[in-house]
């Protein structure tokens, strides 16, 4: 009879206890489709209006970067400013916060649309007045780099022409203390946010932390310092018998580049002798071919394009993706040499990048996964103009002259890896401390980098504003740290093609478009980069790969 009764009265708890659990799976589930209706009514209309804003902004950019006139970099600085107004929206932010704190509520791609979303809002929470400012004078600033022609004895001439004079020696001078000002401008806006400094905060909205960062690049310095020490001590011997004195003189300005970032000429061979007698529509030709070869093909690319030279035109190159549905198209100024041909190479693979990307994810993660990780792909294909079995295959050279230089080739392709890492260095840590403190001895302190980093001799007495002339500072700020993450990226990427090919030249495999659309191009921006690093290449992002190059 108890026995009966208690499993009566168990009975009727343990209804009781199912009873009470189902009414709170309904409530929760009830609580839960309240904030998934919340999200996709947010996040219908915020895709829409940035879509519409977006393509306005590209098209804007295009078109002032193709014409070069006040009219169209104003209209341009109108569309910048009405896209990060439109971020500044607090009541937007306050519920795309309110909305990521129930997260668990969310599919993964839902989610992840929330926080990049977040991201843009966080970096707009500024009073109207200041945004207006900063888009002002960053434009001001481009305009004046984009267009500015060098004057000798009253002729003008274009950076293709003056690739080895020091421009810097005038447009520094010009545009340093605007830069100074933008910093501080930035930085005002930055302290508005809750950061340190707008360095701080562009790390931090790019989605790294600032220790992580520098522990990369102090990996980097580690592993290069000693092949770079080797490197530059035959390069120093070479430029000093070039130049008929003795290493201890070599000034920066012997070392061919002004900021010294890419490698001077090698005494053993010009890659040039395999462009040389090209056209530029040469150029654009070898790269069609070669992408159509390995499954990603450009002509439509091609079409939108504008490739060559003119009056006005930006002198540098990019890529944009008009509208994330397929409107992707490059600026270049090609010339038959080299350096084209790797920028040719270079801006393709932003391009296709961005060409496959999904195009069923909410438009807001219709980008690479990061930064770094277009520049990488870029990097990956930028690099094949410099490489002796594609030259051979790709650009109807003679495959024994070819066979001759391989060697040479490959040594200042390692030197070229050795000089752009430590100018990377310098980059990375100038632009650090320029936000850190805007008004201290910035030309000293540049060279104090210099000095460090890349090993020249400071030029004597000299206090000028050198650093300016970089239009990185205006232009794309605190962003010279992707390209060498890019160059990691790549490195780690190509052993990954590598392995997949047994061994062999990744490039020349067939499967090799359909194998980066699949695993790098279509997710877009659905993970986070440390996650999608690790699916693309099964490890976190390192510089051992890198040094493993550079090192050989």
């Amino acid at each position: 009879m108890r026995i009966a009764l208690m499993i009566i009265l168990a009975a009727g708890l343990a209804a009781g206890s199912l009873s009470t659990a189902k009414a709170t799976d309904n409530a929760l589930s009830a609580e839960a489709q309240k904030v998934r209706t919340k999200a996709k009514k947010l996040l219908d209309k915020y895709q829409a209006d940035l879509a519409r804003l977006g393509k306005e902004s590209a098209l804007a950019h295009w078109a002032a970067a193709c014409s070069g006139t006040k009219e169209d970099y104003d209209k341009a600085a109108q569309c910048a400013l009405a896209m990060r107004q439109y971020h500044s929206d607090p009541e937007a932010y306050r519920i795309v916060c309110e909305l990521l704190r129930d997260r668990e509520h969310f599919d993964a791609v839902t989610a992840r649309a929330l926080y990049v979303a977040k991201l843009a809002y966080e970096a707009n929470q500024l009073p109207p007045d200041l945004l207006k400012q900063m888009v002002a004078l960053s434009t001001e600033i481009e305009q004046l780099m984009n267009t500015f022609r060098a004057e000798i004895d009253g002729k003008k001439y274009t950076n293709n022409e003056l690739l080895e004079m020091l421009r810097k020696e005038k447009v520094g001078a010009v545009v340093s203390p605007k830069i100074i000002e933008l910093a501080k401008l930035r930085n005002q806006a930055a302290r508005k946010l809750g950061y340190a400094d707008y360095w701080d905060m562009k790390i931090r909205l790019q989605e790294y932390s600032p220790k992580q960062l520098l522990a990369l690049f102090a990996e980097l310095e580690k592993r290069t310092d000693q092949p770079f020490k080797e490197m530059k001590d035959t390069l120093d011997a070479e430029l000093a018998r070039r130049f008929d004195i003795v290493s201890a003189e070599l000034m920066p300005w012997h070392y061919d580049n002004p900021f010294f970032q890419t490698a001077p000429p090698s005494e053993k061979v010009d890659v040039d002798e395999f462009y040389e007698s090209k056209t530029k529509e040469d150029i654009v030709e070898i790269a069609r071919k070669f992408y159509a070869g390995i499954g990603l093909p450009i002509e439509e690319i091609l079409k939108r394009s504008d490739l060559y030279e003119r009056p006005g035109k930006d002198q540098h190159a990019f890529s944009t993706n008009i509208d994330r549905e397929g409107d992707v198209r490059t600026l270049l100024n090609i010339k038959p040499n080299t350096e084209w041909m790797d920028t040719m190479l270079h801006e393709q693979g932003h391009a296709v990048y961005d060409l496959y990307i999904d195009d069923s994810l909410p438009y807001n993660l219709r980008e690479p996964a990061h930064i770094f990780t277009t520049e990488g792909i870029a990097m990956l294909f930028g690099a094949l103009s410099k490489t002796p079995d594609w030259i051979a295959a790709h650009t109807g050279a003679d495959a024994k002259r070819v066979e001759e230089v391989a060697e040479a080739i490959g040594e200042q392709r390692r030197r070229e890896q050795l000089i752009f890492a430590r100018w990377a260095l310098v980059m990375l840590h100038f632009e650090k401390a320029l936000y850190e403190h805007p008004d201290r001895d910035l030309n000293t302190l540049w060279w104090d980098y210099v000095e460090r980093y890349q090993a020249l001799a400071r030029p004597p007495s000299r206090s000028k504003p050198d650093w300016a002339a970089k239009p990185h500072f205006t232009r794309a700020p605190v962003y010279y740290h992707n390209y060498m993450l890019g160059e990691l990226f790549a490195a780690q990427l190509r052993h990954t093609l590598q392995e997949k090919a047994g061994g062999g030249a990744f490039y020349a495999q067939p499967d090799i478009g359909p194998f980066l659309k699949e695993k790098v191009f279509v997710p877009g921006a659905r993970w986070p980069w440390p996650e999608f690093v690790e699916k693309v290449t099964g490890e976190a992002l390192s510089a051992k790969y890198f040094a493993e190059e550079v090192e050989k």
